[in-house]
């Protein structure tokens, strides 16, 4: 089965070289995601409101690919502070608490100082 390029329209994605989602067979898998808001491009203050953001991008992507947050197996969380774990589940609940994918956090610097967390996901449809 041929590979199958999902774009978001980031202009990072063209300047970095890379795909927002990259199929493969029965696989999906999205790149990290951050929280800039889709529409306006801004980036909000909270943890929380960039975590709903990126969520938002990444559902988009997979529903473009052809594949749900039901079909997430994996999901890997960046965050800039330890404290934001205690927050995230406001944000990532609504989304994975019935789903419940294998799930990781890291504690980490992002590329800009304003970005507190990264999202990224792989779903398999089989």
């Amino acid at each position: 089965m041929p590979r199958q390029l999902i774009s978001s329209g980031s202009p990072f994605e063209a300047q970095v070289g890379y795909s927002r989602a990259v199929v493969q067979g029965d696989w999906c898998f999205v790149a990290g995601t951050t929280g800039t808001d889709p529409e306006t491009r801004a980036m909000p203050e909270s943890v929380v409101d960039q975590g709903r953001n990126a969520l938002k991008v990444i559902g988009r992507a997979l529903e473009e690919a052809g594949f749900s947050f039901a079909d997430v197996v994996r999901v890997t969380y960046y965050i800039t502070d330890p404290a934001y774990w205690d927050v995230l589940g406001e944000a990532t609940a609504p989304v994975f608490g019935d789903i419940r994918p294998a799930a990781s956090c890291i504690v980490t610097g992002l590329i800009k100082p304003e970005m507190k967390i990264e999202i990224e996901v792989t779903a398999f449809k089989g």
